[in-house]
């Protein structure tokens, strides 16, 4: 019986110490970072948007708009959002996880202050981002793919870095 016991407890060790040596799986890729919208027809980047999430619910403000006016309010939003500084406004809303995907939510033009539903896809390797608004079914719709930046992008370079084949930022 001693002999069965230390050969239980030898076992258990190793087992233990081999598992400790197995590379751990890499967390899920998920939508929370910061996004590049690039233009459809000029494939200039047109926004940067930064997708946090809080209790499971995704949420995405606009942080960069290239050219634009930094005091650019939203004149034709509804609500606690009219007259808004643009820059920080939440434009996506209420996107809730289901695998690689997002579903319910909204996301918001803050030229004309219209609201679609939404939908968003990540890829599997999670550097791509379909976003989709559209009216009433999925089908009636609109969508863009977006590409992660790294995180510190923002405060590393204090601009915007030059997308490819364009040239930097000029500082004012």
């Amino acid at each position: 019986m001693a002999a069965s016991l230390l050969r239980s407890i030898i076992i258990g060790a190793l087992v233990l110490v081999g598992a400790a040596g197995l590379p751990l799986r890499a967390a899920e890729p998920t939508a929370a970072g910061l996004w590049e919208q690039v233009d459809d027809n000029t494939g200039k980047p047109e926004s940067w948007f930064k997708i946090t999430e809080r209790n499971g619910v995704y949420v995405g403000n606009i942080v960069f708009k290239p050219g634009e006016d930094e005091n650019w309010v939203c004149d034709r939003c509804e609500g606690a959002e009219k007259g808004a500084p643009v820059l920080g406004l939440a434009l996506i809303k209420g996107m809730r996880r289901n695998g690689d995907s997002y579903e319910n939510g909204t996301i918001m033009d803050p030229r004309d202050g219209s609201v679609y539903r939404a939908l968003m896809r990540l890829s599997p390797d999670g550097n791509k981002l379909e976003v989709r608004g559209y009216l009433g079914i999925s089908l009636f719709g609109r969508s863009q793919t977006w590409n992660r930046l790294p995180d510190n992008a923002l405060s590393s370079q204090g601009a915007r870095p030059a997308a490819k084949g364009t040239a930097p930022p000029q500082k004012k």
